[in-house]
């Protein structure tokens, strides 16, 4: 893991004399090794592409960055080793309850006491059919 350099990039700016923005795999530039959008090493993944696997970072830090320019402003997504990965833990059934009790107070009505089968409007503070009869 300790080589995050690019055949095809490298090659790219001596065959063609195009230079790739945000490809400083040394981090010498950016200060953290950076690769441009869609063309991280393999073995490296982002929270979302980890979490997609079902694994979590497990207290490692990031690695290495993507960089990619989003309209007028630059984006950036961290990366992670694979292969220090774990998977991700599951809720124990206290948590689940909770969080089930809390999904049903979001859908019980103040007004009318009636569980809904959608979340209460914060702005109205009470169900639709509350909100229409005042």
């Amino acid at each position: 893991m300790t080589d995050l350099r690019s055949v095809d990039l490298d090659n790219l700016a001596e065959r063609t004399g195009i230079q790739v923005e945000f490809y400083d795999p040394l981090g010498t530039h950016y200060g953290f090794p950076t690769f441009p959008y869609h063309c991280a090493p393999t073995g490296l993944a982002t929270l979302r592409q980890l979490r997609a696997a079902g694994l979590r970072p497990n207290g490692q830090n990031p690695i290495a960055q993507i960089y990619w320019r989003h309209r007028n402003n630059r984006r950036v997504a961290y990366l992670y080793r694979l292969d220090l990965a774990a998977p991700k833990r599951a809720a124990t059934p206290a948590q689940r309850e909770a969080i089930a009790k809390a999904l049903r107070a979001r859908r019980t009505c103040r007004v009318c006491a009636q569980v809904k089968p959608y979340y209460i409007p914060r702005r109205y503070g009470c169900c639709l059919d509350c909100h229409g009869g005042h």
